[in-house]
């Protein structure tokens, strides 16, 4: 009955095509559809920013007839369909003839490979070349000039392409071994291509009918643990080859969905749920700011780099989250070299209707992207908000050794980053930017992930958990010691956000005894001012401060100070240019030890010359240590329970801070400066209960994370930590209202304490 089934659809789609073949006089255009020109003009006609943006256009096209670009052909196929002046679709016609003639557009050093690479990213881009250019001329060519071009075209894009990457006669590689954005690349442009020629290739229906359903197989490639490959795509819509070959990779897909849906509109393309969430990935991922918006640059991307293309097509194909006009309203005309630019002919044909994009994104300042482990909070979604992002996750191909790693903006500026990278080529790209001392990791003995897994991936993955956003305090947990598991036993890094304070809690533990070193990559200026790094980038100012396991020496006379924390400067090519060098530290504490806790602040400045900074005390106690903050008329009490961290069997960690007992491994308790025993807000980091004297705060059967905030009639809780959650929280009267996990929450209240149960 499958079968039979299988076959009727088929039969369907051939009769469909077969029916578009037989009535159709013209050709069907890809992208340039006549719907969308007459839009085009009307807009130029009425809409200024338009028409600007058209003369800028027209005027690339007029100067590409006396200095051809082959790049840049869709320029001269756009003014001929609009303004009809046939010079521009002679000039067309022979940059893609000429193209079509040559003997290959195969690159000398794939062929050399065993078994020879026919195909690459440049035959794919020559594919896309060809198909912008027939978008104006196709209907101008005489019967020889489209042999040539048909031939050309499949001679060397597409049957390369497909026998290379797709058919089973000779299919050489694999979702595993180049699954990523060149799979993507290389496949959907020979299908663009067989949807541009899908009259004149007899093996058209069939091709056309497979690559459809084939994204399926490529959006779900869950990884192999047999090679240490990763899974592709994140549920949420993140790719973990960095946000630059996300962008890339899809879009050479949604390129061949859109052709499709525009030529074949009548055909069912496969339902791709993470489609919709890929957008609000670009918005996580991004920082929006005075200027051009920026993005993390974890991996092989830049800042400069946005998901302009993929947003933009998405939005084309009917996946219209208004949030997606406030991303695009902040990305600027030629960004960077991938966009669909206003004043380029995809980018201007697809422009949407701005008038309605939101003020700010309808997001949560926090997301967690649980597949490829990264992690981004910010403080807001107006510009130049402080965000920080955290990667833990795989290492392999563009995902460079750096679990653990973070970066921060803060002012419109980054003032902690990732060092970037280089061209691939170049001798520093292995031996530096992919590699761990690149990243603001913590490594030991000069080590931290094995050089092999740029390579051969890792066996075991970094994972991020337990991110908590609850306004002024945040909270996410990243576990590096998969990949670092060769020094490492323990490698945890908490990150716990108070205010104007970040605090970055290292939990090492190694297999030997030795040094660990704190590695801090600045972005702007950078000095030592008494026991702080100060960094000023512009706007953006922070002072860093190691505060456990020791200091840095106040005064420049170390050796009078040997137990304290060296600070030393390193120098490493810039990413501009890697024949200049910059500054990055490394922090290291001069005992030799084989398990320790490290604790840094990272204070963030209202202005360059901000003095309302927060006053940081390091406290200390029987298998404790901690941190006193006071700012805004609020003491924060941090207590770090050593007892805590893994090395009892069986034994619960309970501890007594003061008042406060627990068996939590990390507690930040905050009440009024003038009213010590009254608690307003609570951090538990992996605690069952919290009890103030003889009164319980909080209980629960199992370890978990969670934030608790009383105020007044409202009453705030986020919680995480495990699939079914029962807890109980005091409060002195019943709230008038209870948000858990950022839903409204109607709870069990008896007792003076609130009863909650959740499940995932």
């Amino acid at each position: 009955m499958k079968k039979i089934r299988y076959s009727l659809l088929f039969l369907g789609f051939l009769l469909i095509i077969s029916t578009h073949h037989l009535v159709a006089q013209k050709h069907t255009k890809l992208f340039f559809t006549p719907e969308r020109i007459a839009l085009l003009k009307k807009r130029i006609a009425t809409d200024p920013e338009i028409k600007k943006n058209w003369d800028d256009i027209y005027t690339t096209a007029e100067g590409l007839l006396s200095k051809p670009n082959l790049d840049k052909v869709d320029f001269l196929s756009l003014a001929y369909l609009v303004t009809g002046e046939k010079r521009f679709a002679d000039k067309a016609k022979e940059q893609i003839l000429n193209l079509c003639k040559k003997s290959t557009w195969s690159n000398v050093e794939m062929l050399k490979r065993q078994p020879a690479w026919a195909s690459d990213l440049r035959t794919a881009g020559n594919c896309w070349i060809v198909v912008m250019g027939l978008e104006g001329v196709y209907e101008e060519l005489t019967k020889e000039e489209k042999n040539i071009i048909v031939s050309g075209l499949v001679r060397m894009g597409i049957r390369p392409a497909l026998d290379e990457w797709f058919l089973p006669e000779k299919r050489i590689h694999s979702l595993n071994s180049m699954g990523h954005n060149w799979w993507s690349s290389c496949v959907y442009m020979a299908g663009v291509a067989v949807l541009a020629l899908k009259d004149d290739i007899p093996e058209a229906n069939q091709w056309l009918k497979d690559l459809n359903v084939s994204a399926e197989e490529w959006f779900n490639f869950a990884g192999d643990q047999l090679q240490h490959k990763v899974k592709t795509w994140d549920a949420k819509g993140g790719m973990y080859e960095s946000v630059n070959y996300a962008s890339f990779g899809v879009s050479e897909y949604l390129f061949f969905r859109l052709a499709f849906q525009n030529v074949l509109p009548k055909i069912k393309q496969p339902d791709i749920p993470l489609l919709k969430n890929i957008p609000s990935f670009f918005m996580h991922v991004g920082y929006a700011r005075d200027g051009i918006m920026y993005s993390l640059n974890f991996g092989d991307g830049h800042k400069n780099v946005v998901g302009e293309r993929p947003v933009k097509l998405l939005w084309a194909l009917g996946y219209q989250d208004p949030n997606s006009l406030w991303y695009l309203n902040h990305i600027e005309n030629g960004q960077h070299r991938e966009g669909l630019f206003k004043n380029a002919p995809m980018g201007i044909v697809y422009h949407p209707d701005f008038s309605k994009a939101p003020t700010l994104p309808n997001l949560p300042t926090s997301e967690l992207f649980e597949d490829m482990d990264w992690v981004t909070m910010r403080d807001s979604w107006k510009n130049n908000a402080t965000m920080l992002a955290v990667k833990s996750g795989h290492t392999w191909n563009h995902s460079h050794a750096d679990v653990n790693s973070f970066i921060l903006f803060h002012k419109g500026e980054p003032v902690i980053k990732d060092a970037g990278n280089s061209w691939y080529a170049s001798k520093e790209y292995p031996a530096y930017f992919f590699q761990s001392p690149a990243h603001n990791v913590l490594t030991f003995n000069g080590k931290y992930q094995p050089t092999e897994q740029q390579y051969h991936g890792a066996p075991l993955r970094g994972e991020m958990t337990d991110l908590l956003d609850a306004g002024n305090i945040k909270y996410v947990l990243s576990n590096g010691t998969g990949p670092t598991s060769s020094i490492y036993s323990r490698n945890f890094r908490h990150f716990l956000w108070l205010g104007k304070v970040i605090l970055i809690i290292d939990d090492v533990k190694a297999h030997e005894t030795g040094k660990f070193e704190w590695l801090l990559h600045p972005e702007g200026e950078s000095q030592k001012v008494r026991g702080d790094i100060s960094i000023i980038n512009k706007k953006g100012a922070v002072l860093v401060r190691p505060l456990f396991p020791e200091t840095l020496v106040e005064t420049g006379f170390n050796h009078d100070f040997p137990e304290k924390m060296t600070l030393t400067e390193v120098f490493a090519p810039k990413e501009e240019n890697v024949k200049e060098q910059e500054k990055y530290y490394s922090i290291g504490y001069p005992e030799q030890v084989r398990q320790t806790k490290f604790i840094t602040a990272v204070i963030l400045k209202d202005s360059l010359n901000d003095t309302n900074l927060p006053e940081i005390e390091r406290i200390t106690g029987e298998d404790m240590i901690g941190i006193k903050i006071k700012q805004n008329g609020n003491v924060t009490d941090v207590y770090l329970n050593l007892k805590a961290d893994g090395r009892l069997m069986h034994l619960n960690s309970i501890k007594t801070f003061g008042s406060f007992t627990t068996d939590a491994y990390l507690t930040a308790i905050t009440h009024p400066a003038n009213d010590p025993n009254t608690v307003t807000d609570y951090f538990i980091g992996y605690g069952s209960f919290l009890r103030q004297n003889d009164q319980v705060l909080y209980s629960s059967l199992a370890k978990l994370s969670l934030i608790s905030k009383n105020q007044a009639n409202d009453f705030q809780l986020q919680i995480t930590g495990q699939p079914l959650i029962r807890a109980k929280f005091s409060t002195p009267k019943k709230p008038t209202s209870i948000l858990l996990n950022s839903k409204t929450y109607n709870p069990d209240y008896q007792n003076n304490m609130i009863n909650i149960s959740i499940q995932k």
